[in-house]
């Protein structure tokens, strides 16, 4: 971006500052024309009237090609803290990274809270399966390697080898997304390329296990009616650490339809093949559900809804859930600012209180003996 006296002809003209800064329908356009101009292939310029003067906003890059990001990911790394850290002493984070390799870039699941869509794009690039094995191979060969990498992903684990070849040559659909509310069948989700990249890494001497600790679309395994039972097998027999990763987020169908998360009808699904599996090869594996309160147009009696859901058919309680922060560039930003709906236009119920949203968080945890007195005056513990 940069600030300019001149009007560029050629780039789109969003609402003005002045009017966007008072008008939340005027904002709304605003964001609606910004993220439908994310996509390299078909966005234009933007430019905003400050004053006297334009902020203006290039076209983003093209998106790196597959042999671009293999340079990349080919340069030598150290795989260490920097010396001027590491005097500090240690960084445990390093370590859930340090043996880790990035297969992909790139997200094409467009949740409304997430801003994956524009800072890595809606476009999935792969590395190629040779890059990936050199890096396997030279991690390998690291004097301190105990045998495990820890992680083989992306944003999303499971988008590795997988895009739609006319979203590839002419760019996002203006009209549709590709896994929400259904999975477009042009996507054509195919596991079996990352299947293949498991099992070679696998192979490697010196490699004991690969792990996959980034998260999972669980209603794209369940949408590859070819790989995808054989691919969830395979992370349950050799590639589950103890815990493995989705998002459902929420499980009401008003809720999840304002993040823009599948049905929880393909949870249910996902959880008992999932199961099955663990039977099958007797492991005591776990998912471990990534759930949010306090969503634009989620209220106390949907909280209610998730945790009787979570109890009944999870049979568990989330250790954590996270409350709902605005980030920029995203819908659901947009929904809490605004207090409507951007996909029709509707008043929705935002909770901006700092007491409302604990309520819908704790109300997760809450035992049934502590519904049951609530309300009366009675307090259940110390």
């Amino acid at each position: 971006c940069y600030a300019s006296s001149e009007k560029k002809t050629d780039y789109i003209e969003i609402p003005a500052y002045d009017e966007v800064k008072t008008d939340k329908k005027k904002f709304a356009e605003m964001f609606k024309t910004f993220y439908d101009n994310t996509d390299p292939i078909t966005a234009k310029g933007l430019l905003q009237k400050h004053d006297t003067r334009y902020l203006v906003q290039n076209p983003p890059q093209p998106n790196l090609t597959t042999p671009e990001l293999d340079a990349i990911y080919d340069l030598d790394y150290e795989r260490e803290i920097h010396p001027y850290y590491k005097q500090k002493g240690e960084v445990r984070a390093m370590e859930t990274i340090k043996y880790s390799i990035t297969s992909h870039r790139g997200c094409y699941g467009e949740c409304n809270f997430c801003s994956l869509a524009v800072h890595q794009g809606t476009t999935v690039v792969s590395r190629s399966s040779e890059s990936i094995i050199k890096e396997a191979e030279n991690i390998s060969k690291r004097v301190n390697f105990k045998g495990f990498i820890t992680d083989v992903g992306g944003p999303t684990a499971n988008m590795y080898g997988i895009e739609c070849k006319k979203k590839l040559k002419d760019g996002r659909c203006k009209d549709r997304r590709c896994i929400y509310p259904e999975i477009c069948p042009k996507l054509n989700v195919k596991h079996l390329p990352q299947l293949e990249l498991l099992r070679k890494i696998s192979a490697i001497p010196g490699v004991k296990k690969v792990f996959i600790a980034s998260g999972l679309r669980y209603d794209m395994i369940i949408n590859d009616r070819e790989f995808g039972l054989e691919y969830l097998e395979e992370l349950v027999k050799d590639h589950v650490s103890g815990q493995l990763k989705i998002a459902p987020e929420h499980v009401t169908e008003k809720v999840t339809a304002l993040m823009g998360k599948t049905k929880v009808g393909h949870l249910r699904k996902f959880r008992e093949q999932f199961d099955g599996f663990n039977l099958k090869h007797k492991k005591n594996q776990f998912l471990t559900y990534y759930m949010i309160a306090a969503h634009p147009g989620c209220e106390l009696a949907d909280m209610k809804e998730l945790r009787s859901f979570v109890r009944k058919e999870l049979k568990m309680t989330p250790e954590q859930i996270q409350v709902f922060t605005p980030t920029p560039s995203t819908y659901s930003t947009l929904m809490y600012h605004t207090g409507y709906d951007p996909f029709n236009g509707k008043a929705i119920f935002v909770e901006k209180g700092l007491k409302g949203k604990r309520e819908q968080k704790d109300v997760i945890f809450e035992s049934a003996e502590e519904n049951k007195y609530k309300g009366h005056g009675i307090q259940t513990g110390d």
